[in-house]
């Protein structure tokens, strides 16, 4: 009987060793479905149907359109009746430079305002970015801590959100802007917002 005692007695040790790891596999397993679910372009955003956060950030220096310099950006301007949309980009963005041709067609619009909020960019970087690709922003507002953006619940760059006529944020778009998605999502967006 000693013997069968002392024979099971490895057995159940192995059992303790494994928990952990089985535990942690499962865990992971648990994890990496919740990460690879989903369009993170949808991510949820608790300002959709809120006012748009109170904010005045200066305009990027050296940016001009037309020969005049281009304004900042403030909470002030969203409520004049015009749908706005606010672009959050950086020039060490990649995304934001695979987006950019989609807010060149944006901005042809008459019936929006499409300004950009830089974020935690270099002045000359920025420059360079919208002086090689074309600026397609009316306002351009420097967040350089990135405050601002912490405000408005940005969880990277890009971002785009479409506030109503009267400053209400009623549309968040989380990622590069595609043709589709500019097609599907952000044009509806728009007129519905008009």
């Amino acid at each position: 009987m000693n013997d069968q005692a002392s024979a099971k007695a490895p057995k159940r040790g192995r059992f303790w060793v494994l928990a952990p790891v089985l535990v942690f596999a499962g865990l992971a397993a648990v994890f990496m479905t919740g990460l690879r679910s989903g369009d993170p372009s949808k991510l949820p955003s608790a300002l959709i149907n809120q006012p748009a956060p109170s904010f005045e950030l200066p305009a990027l220096q050296g940016l001009t359109s037309d020969g005049n310099p281009v304004p900042g950006l403030s909470s002030k301007s969203l409520d004049r009746g015009k749908v706005t949309l606010i672009n959050v980009w950086a020039s060490w963005c990649g995304p934001c430079r695979e987006e950019h041709p989609q807010l060149i067609e944006l901005a042809k619009r008459d019936d929006i305002d499409l300004a950009g909020l830089n974020y935690k960019d270099q002045r000359e970087n920025a420059l360079r970015f919208l002086n090689a690709l074309g600026n397609p922003y009316a306002s351009v507002g420097v967040d350089t801590t990135g405050r601002t953006s912490v405000d408005w619940g940005v969880y990277g760059v890009p971002e785009t959100f479409v506030i109503n006529g009267k400053g209400i944020i009623v549309y968040k778009f989380t990622g590069p802007i595609t043709e589709k998605a500019l097609r599907d999502e952000v044009i509806p967006a728009i007129d519905k917002a008009r």
